[in-house]
């Protein structure tokens, strides 16, 4: 398979929407069928099937049409009422937007929020689970994107069994490039994105939901159309969604999924944490600090990079796209000057981030010098 760098006048290297290889992008421009019809019939039953495959899973699989806050969106409404009490956890910026989701829809919302570059911790999560009972729901990030940090999700998996509360986890950018096997680990929905780890374009979101919660959705009073999972579940009974699919970005992700299954799973995540600790070791190489403040917990799929006082990663992402042609993410939010953010997810090749590492010795310390 060629490079990205090889295939792109820019090579993308944001956290998302990340590279589509070339046979993906030509299998998304496969001409439509209908989509009642035997053709996508067998479209969706094979995408599912691959799904469940790569995210190790044996629950329902639902391959909804929209972006990852949609899923996460139908994370919430289909397993909460309005009034319930549901425990958030935030790292990050990514957090607080399935937080915002939850209140928004009337739930009783417990906050948790640790720093930036800081990653869940367990005993705050356990402590505060066995005071208040009543708490239906646990909400974390898996993988957080604004700090590059990941979570650890079999951990928080087996205190949510422990402690017998629903799990939702927004895994947008971590299943599929960082390990998690679903039914081992945990998680009552388990949401993540098409443009993340799958190589696929913008706009599929597709969840894996467990019995509970769907057993947990014939209670929940939050109002839902959109993103009904009985309705998800019973259309797909019939090989079918229940509203108008993406049908180009369907064609594109059954390539995409079809490419990591001939490279085996493993491979795929052996690649993530290999490139993922490249572009570490190249930072540490400028003498420069990651966010994350345990690199235990760094993310794979995300690097974070802090700036040295005096440098905004605004005048360094612009440098780097204008000599080296390719592309960074900088912070976001009140992080935004002060983070470079360098995405190695999906598709994604040790050339790619090995031009990424020289195009950072090459820009920071002129800018270090100057700061």
């Amino acid at each position: 398979m060629p490079t990205q760098t090889q295939e792109a006048l820019v090579q993308l290297r944001i956290p998302g929407p990340t590279p589509v290889p070339p046979e993906v992008l030509q299998a998304g421009a496969s001409p439509m069928v209908n989509h009642r019809g035997p053709e996508f019939a067998e479209l969706i039953t094979r995408v599912t099937a691959r799904m469940k495959e790569l995210m190790m899973t044996e629950h329902d699989l639902f391959v909804l049409t929209g972006s990852g806050t949609g899923a996460l969106e139908s994370a919430v409404v289909n397993t909460l009422s309005p009034g319930q009490k549901v425990l958030a956890v935030s790292i990050g910026e990514f957090g607080d937007r399935f937080t915002e989701i939850a209140h928004a829809f009337g739930a009783n919302v417990i906050r948790m929020r640790f720093e930036a570059g800081e990653h869940a911790d367990l005993n705050r999560i356990r402590e505060t689970l066995v005071a208040d009972r009543d708490i239906r729901a646990l909400m974390i990030t898996h993988n957080e994107t604004s700090t590059g940090v990941t979570n650890d999700i079999r951990a928080v998996g087996a205190l949510a069994r422990e402690l017998d509360v629903l799990l939702l986890v927004d895994s947008v950018s971590g299943i599929g490039a960082l390990p998690y096997p679903v039914d081992a680990w945990g998680g009552d929905v388990v949401a993540t994105g098409s443009q993340k780890g799958w190589m696929a374009p913008p706009g599929l979101a597709m969840v894996a939901v467990s019995q509970r919660a769907m057993d947990a959705g014939k209670e929940a009073k939050m109002p839902r159309v959109y993103w009904d999972y009985a309705a998800a579940k019973s259309y797909l009974a019939k090989n079918q969604t229940p509203w108008t699919p993406a049908l180009s970005v369907l064609y594109a992700l059954d390539k995409g999924l079809e490419l990591m299954v001939n490279e085996g799973l493993e491979n795929v995540l052996a690649r993530h944490a290999r490139v993922g600790q490249t572009v570490r070791d190249a930072v540490k190489s400028l003498g420069m600090e990651l966010l994350p403040k345990d690199e235990k917990y760094a993310s794979n799929s995300v690097t974070a990079i802090k700036m040295p006082e005096g440098v905004s990663s605004l005048d360094v992402q612009k440098a780097v796209r204008e000599e080296f042609d390719i592309e960074l993410a900088i912070g976001q939010g009140s992080l935004t000057p002060k983070l470079i953010r360098v995405g190695h997810l999906g598709w994604v090749s040790d050339q790619d981030i090995a031009d990424v590492s020289t195009a950072l010795k090459a820009v920071m310390p002129r800018f270090t010098k100057g700061a």
